[in-house]
């Protein structure tokens, strides 16, 4: 807390540095994984391909997937989004497609006796159905994002993982209880605030 109290202004800063890199990775992450959802919940056999895609890609330790990233796109924070908009892929996918699955087919079957076309239903019947499980998704997916964040500054993506390696390096446990503690705070702001959106949509 010594360390936190006495360099406020950088861990702000670092703060404010993971927070976009986890927002623009999930943005990008969503407007992949919806489309893929999509088709993964009409089509069994894409199903099967994108979920098992999806999950190889979040099977890959972190550091070797930054690793093998390093070698293609260098060091610095699009690195860093690549791997993060990959890791956040299986646990959209998988939400949109369970959410799509559950809903209740009568209300399919009424919007297209409205002579709804078949995109109309999608947009305005199936995905506000499916919304609340669609944002359980992207809370899972958030949370996650946050912690895998804090290694990407490994590969000088910055943000809150700087201190966390800055305090292993120099044996500073003042450094790391800052890192964690800052990044155990999102990861608890976020799942408060994505939880409080889930309630809101289901009433």
């Amino acid at each position: 807390m010594t360390y936190l109290a006495a360099h406020a202004g950088r861990v702000g800063a670092l703060l404010a540095q993971h927070v976009v890199l986890v927002t623009v990775s999930l943005a990008i992450a969503l407007v992949i994984a919806l489309p893929l959802g999509v088709l993964a919940a009409r089509d069994a056999r894409a199903r099967t391909a994108i979920l098992g895609v999806t999950g190889v890609l979040y099977t890959i330790p972190s550091l070797a997937l930054l690793g093998l990233l390093v070698a293609a796109l260098g060091l610095g924070q699009v690195t860093a989004v690549v791997a993060l908009v990959a890791y956040a892929q299986m646990v959209l996918v998988r939400g949109v497609v369970a959410g799509l699955r559950g809903v209740d087919p009568a209300l399919v079957d009424a919007a297209r006796g409205l002579g709804f076309t078949a995109r109309q239903t999608l947009l305005r019947v199936e995905l506000p159905a499916a919304l609340p499980v669609v944002l359980g998704g992207v809370r899972v997916a958030a949370v996650t994002l946050v912690a895998l964040a804090t290694v990407a500054a490994w590969i000088d993506a910055g943000g809150l993982g700087v201190l966390l390696f800055e305090g292993l390096h120099t044996d500073d446990p003042q450094k790391i209880l800052a890192g964690a503690l800052a990044a155990a705070v999102l990861a608890i702001a976020a799942d408060v605030a994505l939880r409080a959106a889930e309630r809101a949509v289901r009433t």
